[in-house]
């Protein structure tokens, strides 16, 4: 179409974008951090995998102890009291170990003497301890070595030190039972046995725990008796066998009986070894996890 001369040329269409400003920028590499973590995580929870399937229950059970704190380091007026916020001490009228077994499983001992203030060197009261489960551990291995009758279950006792103290457990097998079938009713060679561990144990002041376990058989239906009952009579059918020995009342601290909740074998809950009996010499003064 012809344009006339009068005619005004069409303006160009300008279109002009603008970005906002605002104040900062995103890292174009942000993401690759994230996802260097997320790699990291992945790898340790990986290698965590391929140690638990190197190591077997022992060396578990040897790692979980080396990493379970033994040992509370304490001040006087501990518990915040000399921080900037102040607070109760752990020798104030509230009692932390009512509390802890209120919140959680695990206590806090307060150690013997502490609050006479007197000052407890607990670093010495360890080794004395140490010292004394080794001997224990000494006299009952030659015990069981020099008795006819009970050489051969030298292999059916396990001495383990704890955040508890020194552990020596009782354990069952294929060819050595502890009680009778289901019931609490100790067999001859178990008197026998804990009748040597009684005498070797006997001149330690350490406070006593006896603990039942049973294996994950469940009862016949119909039976009042179940695990829970079975390992607590099994335990208090131990100490009444201990204190018939020579072990004093009152050096017996906890009686109580687990079931199948702490297995020896955890990948089979029905290996026999699950049965068995835990006697526990505590740590005299020291502050202690339960």
């Amino acid at each position: 179409m012809a344009r006339g001369k009068n005619t005004e040329k069409p303006r160009p269409i300008i279109v002009k974008k603008i970005i906002a400003d605002t104040g900062h920028t995103r890292p174009a590499g942000a993401w690759k951090v994230a996802y260097a973590d997320f790699v990291t995580a992945m790898m340790a929870f990986f290698l965590l995998l391929w140690l638990l399937g190197a190591t077997d229950d022992e060396e578990r059970e040897a790692l979980a102890e080396y990493f379970t704190p033994t040992l509370v380091q304490m001040r006087d007026n501990s518990a915040g009291a000399e921080g900037m916020f102040g607070g109760d001490t752990i020798l104030s009228e509230e009692d932390y170990r009512s509390r802890a077994r209120q919140v959680g499983e695990r206590s806090i001992s307060i150690p013997k003497h502490s609050a006479n203030g007197n000052n407890v060197d607990t670093g010495n009261t360890i080794q004395e301890d140490r010292a004394q489960f080794e001997e224990i551990k000494r006299r009952i291995e030659q015990q069981l070595r020099e008795s006819e009758n009970l050489r051969e279950l030298y292999k059916n006792i396990r001495f383990t030190e704890t955040r508890e103290g020194l552990r020596i457990e009782l354990i069952d097998k294929a060819d050595f039972s502890m009680f009778a079938l289901a019931t609490d009713t100790l067999l001859p060679r178990a008197r026998q046995l804990l009748r040597e561990v009684a005498q070797a144990i006997k001149p330690a002041p350490n406070p006593l725990m006896v603990r039942g376990h049973t294996d994950a058989l469940p009862f016949s239906s119909g039976r009042t008796m179940n695990n829970w009952m079975l390992s607590t009579a099994r335990a208090e059918a131990t100490r009444k066998e201990l204190q018939e020995n020579g072990i004093r009342p009152g050096a017996f601290f906890r009686i109580e009986g687990v079931a199948d909740r702490e297995p020896y074998t955890p990948h089979d809950i029905y290996d026999p070894r699950n049965r068995r009996i835990s006697i526990t010499l505590g740590w005299q003064t020291e502050a202690s996890l339960d």
